[in-house]
This record gives structure tokens, sequence and C-alpha cells, in this order.
């Protein structure tokens, strides 16, 4: 790379060539003011605070914008300069309101620090007040626009970074101002289509944006910041939580490894429910049917001596626990060893059950590992993105943010989904497949792929195994046959085969509109086969990238959260593995028999499963048949939920013990990517909570099997020595920044993409999979097929994200998506409520017409415990992974009144 030499301030600086004159600066350390300046944004040069002088140039040109050139001569601070800065202060403080002294941004804000720096008053320029209304009609953002200096940050961060263009200039002169369309306020998202994310506020240098929530609660230097992991999806968003006086007041944006400073809704603004009263403060026993407050000694014996009668009665097997994608990673290792070391059963599994087993099943099968293969930093470089069964501007909002700004800038979209989201509004091809026919389709694109000659072939004969097979099953996938089954057009499969085969660097996106299929594993098996045709794996920009639902349902699955596993998928029914952990932990043996999924478990209550321990996990309103499930639960001898709410399954507990929230607690979450990140305490536990492995290192002390850590680091310490993709993996070192697993020494880097020259597995397997109708599908009694997923605005079963102060109160109902000519035939209009029922069980929820859904197709979330949807939903199973079929569902609706 060529460099340049130039002088600042008498200092020689070398950089590289295209630096800016402000770039090199800040590599000196020299101060330059800026307002409209952002390094993550495009480059107006607008504001003019950032001038400076160069000898010979007609005027004081921008740093920001003035590319540094070889002798070049830069004075930032002569007298000129600091007469043209002073003066652009004053113009800007001749419009602005005179509250600095209240002003919730007050210590944060650039004018008033430069105007302390450069010895600015208000009052050398007369200027016109702006006299706009405070807007503060949502519980998010409040919008000032009277302190606005016009910097356009907060355009800029939205177009480009968030792809949402909700604001931009209006009018021109005294009256400019930053709106909405047609001057709406945020609130009113049918004009702004605002999705909250506060990567404006994040951006703004003034106090024209602010966090509602934050407002009153502490000046900015009164704040400790901490640095930690956001507690919702698998992106891995890291964030700032402010603390004062022992309370997270907020949070703010930090520069994160895998986000940056943008963070989704749920990220910024869902907090509030850290300091909830609902939160459990204290272990509860349940007495004549009704919770009383009871010591830990008390609950840590009765859970012992419980436990204890139904494994001396029935043996080890006849408990079972369930383990969580909400807590972390050495949390899920010691539950992992409570259940096979303390108390000798492999019946542990989580909620993985229910969004990605097919994916490590159908991966690890394919390919030797069931992890996402690459990372969102080589979005960008992807020229051909294929987005199957993710609603991800929704479900994982900074990777789709991520995902809208490649394909505005070239990369081709194509989205296969049976609704018309967000992303498939912007796609070049929007796949509307019929709900269930994912194989038919992807046979279909390798038929196309083969018949054209455009697999790799030295690929294909050097890397993998099984293709004769597969290519003979995907003969009669022709794109006329495959039309019939799935409903896309035949020349339409052709042209995405031809792109995806054609791509210098093609990657596919999924989530559970995949997996969650009684076909889920052949699903997965469908999308490997695809890869492996074209060679899109084992290089950057590639491959096959399920985006992991909970924040560490990554990390849950490495720590061996599953009845056939151990730490990093370490298989139990491997003799050697065997011996290798009850050597380290201590035990004579342990167990062989393959463990209960957690379907299997609900379903063998009171009778082969006579106890369960359910840490962090709702399996009431998550599981599908949920009726069932609460029948069932009802037949345990004895229940113990640990969580930081009564969730509706602690309500059926015998003991509930209260956890502490990520905000109390240091550890690690791992997130799709394989990203390995701390998490930190930033508060004391709530009450007389306690972080989840100090309870389960109670119990298993408890139960005779002493559990002694220091700290969560040396748990941490503990996986690494058994676990070999973790091995490299301690604090001290992500101390200085996440690592990727694979980390296999204290000196390796750890692994952006994986299976680069050769498969975790060896060669690469492709599988001959058949299309597989859903189990049920519509008929007369029940013509329609109900379709479940997340919204934006909550998480998982709505436990934390219901009890935010502000999520909620945005997103307070759930609706049910109807397509307009269903409305028509139902005779309901938009908040018309019905009866949705199928052979499984009824719930009432409210209408919303939209062309999202085609006819015959409803959709609604599982996350609201008032509209418990998953009372319809199908149980029948995957027979491989054991997912349930949560995706198509036959119901028939009523309306209500």
């Amino acid at each position: 790379m060529s460099k340049v030499t130039l002088t600042i301030d008498g200092i020689q600086i070398t950089v590289p060539k295209g630096a800016t004159v402000l770039e090199a600066a800040e590599q000196a350390g020299i101060f330059i003011p800026t307002f409209c300046h952002d390094p993550q944004l495009s480059k107006p040069g607008a504001c003019r605070i950032c001038v400076v002088e160069i000898p010979g140039a007609r005027n004081l040109p921008a740093s920001c914008v003035t590319e540094a050139t070889e002798g070049m001569v830069v004075n930032t601070a002569s007298p000129a300069v600091i007469e043209a800065r002073k003066t652009n202060l004053e113009l800007l403080l001749a419009n602005h309101p005179t509250d600095c002294l209240t002003c919730e941004k007050s210590g944060d804000c650039r004018l008033q620090e430069y105007a302390y720096f450069y010895g600015v008053k208000q009052g050398a320029f007369k200027g016109e007040k702006h006299n706009y209304p405070i807007e503060d009609d949502n519980p998010f953002i409040v919008r000032d626009m009277n302190k606005c200096i016009l910097c356009g940050k907060c355009i800029r961060m939205c177009e480009e970074v968030q792809g949402n263009d909700v604001i931009n200039f209006a009018y021109r002169g005294f009256n400019s101002i930053v709106t909405p369309a047609m001057g709406a306020h945020y609130a009113d998202t049918e004009i702004s289509n605002c999705v909250f994310c506060g990567g404006c506020v994040s951006v703004c240098p003034v106090g024209a944006l602010s966090e509602k929530g934050m407002i009153g609660k502490g000046r900015r230097w009164e704040v400790k910041k901490v640095t930690t992991t956001c507690p919702y999806c698998g992106v891995g968003c890291q964030f700032d939580l402010n603390v004062k006086n022992g309370k997270v007041i907020g949070v703010t944006s930090t520069d994160g490894e895998v986000n940056g400073r943008a963070l989704c809704v749920k990220g910024r603004f869902g907090y509030g429910f850290i300091h909830h009263p609902d939160r459990l403060t204290t272990p509860l026993i349940k007495k004549d049917g009704k919770f009383v407050e009871a010591t830990w000694d008390e609950a840590v014996d009765l859970i012992v001596k419980k436990i204890g009668s139904i494994k001396e009665k029935c043996g080890p097997d006849a408990l079972g626990l369930l383990s969580s994608a909400r807590v972390t990673n050495e949390e899920n290792y010691l539950m992992n060893k409570l259940a096979r070391a303390v108390i000798g059963t492999n019946n542990i599994d989580h909620c993985a059950r229910l969004c990605h087993a097919p994916t490590v099943a159908g991966m690890a099968t394919a390919y030797g590992s069931g992890a996402m293969t690459n990372s969102f930093a080589e979005i960008p470089g992807a020229d051909f993105i294929l987005i199957s069964g993710t609603n991800t501007t929704d479900t994982h909002p900074v990777a789709g943010a991520m995902i809208k700004q490649a394909a505005r800038n070239g990369s081709t979209l194509v989205v296969v989904d049976p609704r018309k989201t967000e992303l498939a509004k912007l796609a070049k091809y929007h796949l509307q497949i019929k709900s269930g026919t994912d194989i038919a389709l992807f046979n279909g694109l390798a038929n196309v792929i083969i018949a054209e000659g455009l697999c790799d072939k030295e690929f294909v004969n050097n890397r993998t195994e099984d293709f004769e097979a597969f290519k003979a099953t995907v003969a009669k996938y022709t794109p006329e046959y495959v039309e019939g089954i799935t409903g896309i057009r035949a020349e339409t499969i052709r042209e995405v085969a031809l792109g995806y085969a054609k791509a210098k660097n093609a990657s596919i996106f999924f989530t559970m509109g995949i997996t969650q299929h009684i076909c889920g594993t052949h699903n997965v098996f469908s999308i490997a086969n695809l890869c492996m045709l074209c060679g899109q794996i084992g290089k950057e920009s590639s491959g096959v990238n399920p985006l992991r639902g909970q924040n560490n349902v990554q990390g849950s699955c490495d720590m061996g959260a599953l009845p056939v596993v151990y730490t990093g998928y370490q298989s139990i029914t491997v003799e050697e593995n065997r011996k290798k952990f009850a050597a380290a932990w201590n035990v004579q043996e342990l167990p062989a028999k393959i463990g209960l999924t957690v379907g299997e478990l609900l379903g063998e209550c009171g009778k082969s499963i006579k106890g369960m321990y359910i840490m962090g996990e709702n399996p009431v309103i998550s599981d599908p048949d949920a009726n069932q499930v609460m029948h069932e639960l009802k037949k345990l001898d004895f229940l113990v939920v640990q969580d930081i709410f009564l969730t509706e399954t602690a309500q059926f507990a015998d003991v509930v013990l209260p956890g502490a929230s990520f905000a109390e607690k240091d550890g690690t979450f791992t997130n799709t990517e394989r990203h390995v990140q701390l998490v930190r305490k930033a508060i004391e536990p709530i009450g007389n909570s306690k972080p989840d492995w100090e309870i389960i290192c109670m119990v298993a002390t408890a139960m005779g099997y002493p559990m002694s850590y220091g700290s969560a680091a040396e748990i941490m310490d503990e996986v690494a020595s058994l676990t070999p993709s973790y091995a490299g993996i301690s604090f001290a070192r992500l101390e200085k920044g996440s690592l990727q697993w694979p980390c296999l020494s204290a000196d390796h880097p750890g692994t952006k993409f994986l299976h680069s020259g050769k498969f975790a597995r060896g060669l690469g397997k492709f599988h001959a999979v058949e299309h597989i109708p859903p189990d049920e599908l519509p008929d007369n009694e029940y013509p329609f097929i109900l379709s479940t997923g997340r919204r934006r605005y909550h998480y998982h079963t709505g436990t934390m994200t219901q009890r935010t102060g502000a999520l909620e109160v945005f997103y307070p109902t759930e609706y049910l998506e109807v397509s307009c000519p269903d409305a028509e035939k139902l005779g309901v209009c938009d908040g018309d409520r019905v009866r949705v029922a199928s052979r499984r069980g009824q719930v009432e929820v409210a209408v919303k017409i939209t062309d999202t859904v085609v006819p015959g197709l409803v959709f609604t979330s599982f996350q609201y415990p008032d509209v418990p949807i998953n009372r319809l939903t199908n149980p029948a199973r995957d027979p491989i992974s054991k997912i349930p079929d949560l995706k198509v569902c036959a119901v028939k609706i009523d309306k209500v009144g």
C-alpha cells in the first residue's frame, strides 16, 4: 500500500494514500472538532467545524473530506482556523435553545463541549429560535428538533447502516428540519417505517435525540458504563449498560466486534426487565397449592431430598433436566455436569430442540459441524445471498441490516419464504413457496445446475462423497415438476439456479422456516447439497449460515446441553469420551444410554420421568400442543424451575429458584457465528437471587458432589481443558477481544470461516432426499395453514420483553395476519377478534389484514402468553432431530361475536 507523508502542526505523519487530513490528525492524536463526520458513514463535509489551514489553499478546507497529499503542510489551530470555528459555533448557538444546563445530553454534547473549549457564549449573533413541539409520543426516543444542528448524521445512519430511509431533510434555510415523510412523528410507523433501532440517537452529537428511558435518571458523568453482550437474539451484539447507584438506567452503543454501534429496538430499549417488580428475589416452595417464600437452605434441602428419593426408587433416568439458551456457557456446562456426573443421566436437553436441532444434525452429518460456516463480517463480500425461511430484519435485525446494505451495494438477494417479508420486498427474486416444499425447491435448483453443467466438478470430485446417488435423485426435480409442488415459476427456478452457480461468492442464510418441519433435517441436507454442488463453502463470504434464535443457543449446544453429546459435540456413545469426562469429573463412570429430548421428556412425565429440573426454559408457552404440555407437567412427582420470573412453567413447580439476569453475573455467550464474548457483571443480583452457576453448585454440593468455583472464569478454564474447539479460549484472552471457535490453543487466533481445504468430517457427504409433504394439510374442516414465528419487538415467550416498560407499551397485543381475500370471506376487518382452532386447541386473537401472507395462510407469533398459539401447533416430529412441525398447522377461523 502506497503512503504519503505530511506535516500537521509541525509533526510529520505518514498515512496510507487516500487518507483524509482528519484521519491523519487522529492518527497523531491531534484534536480537530467534528459534528457531521462519522467514520462509519459517508462524508458530506457540511458542518465546517473541522476546517484547517493549508498554505496555498483558496480557503479553509474541511479536514474530513480533504485528502492528505505528499508534502502537505496543515495547521489545525492557526488564528484563522480558531476564528472560523468560533464563528461557526456562535452561529449555531444563535438558533439554539438556552437550556443547556437542563439538557439531557449535558456532559455529552459536542456543541456544549466545543463552545466551552473555544470560550464561545450565546449572544454573539442575534438569531431566531425554533419553537418545535418536543416529540415524546413513543416509549423509546424523545426528539427535540429545537436543539438540532442539522449535521445529518442521523439521516446517514438510518440510510447507510440500517437501510431504512426513515428520515431526511425537509424545507430550506432557517426552516430546515430532519423529519420522517410528510412531517410524521416517529410513532406513526405507518408513515415513518421507523423500527426504533436507536441508531440515530447513538450518533446525534447534541441533545436533539435522547433515549426516553434515561431522561432524568443520571447525568452522563455520573454513569458507569459496563460493556457486555446482548441477552436477546443470536447475533451477539455488544453494548454498554449504563449504571448509576447500582441500577441499570439505560443502554448505549459501544464499538461491538460483531455489530459496531448498531443495535435493534430490543437490545437498546429492552433492558427494563432487569429491575421489574415481578423479578423473583427469593426461593419459593409450594405448600398446599400456594407458593411461600423460603430460605436457600430450605429450598436446596427439599430439592436434594426429592431428587434423591426419585433416583433411589426409580433410577437416575427417571429424572430429566432442561438447560437454557438464555444463560451463559459456564452455566450450561455445569447443568451438563449436574445431569451426567451428579444425577447420572443423559436426559438433558434445551430449546435448540425447537429451533436448530435439524441444523446441528443435518450439517454435522453433511460437513462434520453443525455451526454457521462463515461470519457476519463477510456479508459485504457475497455477490449472491439466498435467504430461506428467515424474516431476518425482524428476528435478527442487525444481521438483517447488514444484508440490506449488501443488497443496496449490488449483491443479488433471493428470498424464499411463504410470507412477503421486508427482505422479500427488497429482493431481486422472492420465491413465495407453498409451506413445506423447501426440499423440492432446492432439489430443483440442483437439477438445473447439473443439467447446465455448472456444478463445481473439481470440488465435488475431490471434497465430497455420494454425489451420484444425489444426482440420480434430483434428476426428476425439473423446474416444471418443482413448479407443480412449490408454486414457483419454472423460469424463475432456472434464473435463481444459474445465479447461484455462477456467483463468485454465494451465502445461504436460514432459520426456523427451514428447520421446524417434520423433514427439517432433510431440509438442511438439501441446502448443504446445493452448497457443495457449487463449491460455495470453505471460503470467505459463502457457505451455509443458520441464524440462531436466542442469545446462547450456539453456546448451550457447544456446552453439551443435549442428550447425545458432551461439550464440543463429543459423543456420549464413544467409550473414550465417557472415560475422559469421567476422569475429569472425578466419577467412576458416566451413563452410556442416550438421553431423552425435551419432547420425549415431556411425553414421559408421570411414566418413566418422575421429576424434572428446568432452568430458564418455558415449555408451557414455547412447545407445541401446549395444553398437553401443561397436562404432562402436572403428572410429575417433583418439578424444580430456575428462572428470573415466575413464568407460566414455573407456576407448575414445587420449588422455584431465583436466578440472576445477564446484567448481574460474569460469563460468556457464543453467538451464531461462533464468536465467544464476555458477559460482564454490571450490578449485584436483585434481592436474594443468585447467578445460575452458583445455584447449580449449591445443589450439586448438597447432593454429595462438591462443586466449588471461585468465578465463571474458572469454569471456562475447565471447559477449555475438555473441549478441543474451545481449548484456546480464556477470560484473559476474551478481555482483549472475542474469539471464534475452533480456537485450538492459547496462541490460536480463532477461525473466521469453517471447512477451508477440508470438511470437519473429511469428505462432505451428499444426501439424496425427497420432497416430504407436511404432516397436516388443510381440509374442508380446517381450511387454513397456520404458521408461527417471531416479532421484532418481542423475544422468545415474552418473559423479558413483556416487562421492559417500553417494548410492550409500543407493541402491546398480538394479531393474526390474514390476507385481504380471506378477510373478506371471513367477514372480518382490522382489529376484529377471531377464534382460531386446530385439532388440539383454540385461541382468540385480533386480526390484521395484510398482503404479507397469501390466501390460505395465516401467521402469528408464539411470544404472547395471552395468545398461547402453541396450544394449536402440531407436535408431530422430525424422526431424526425430533423437532416439532411448528410451521404448518391446519386451522379453522371464526369471527368472535
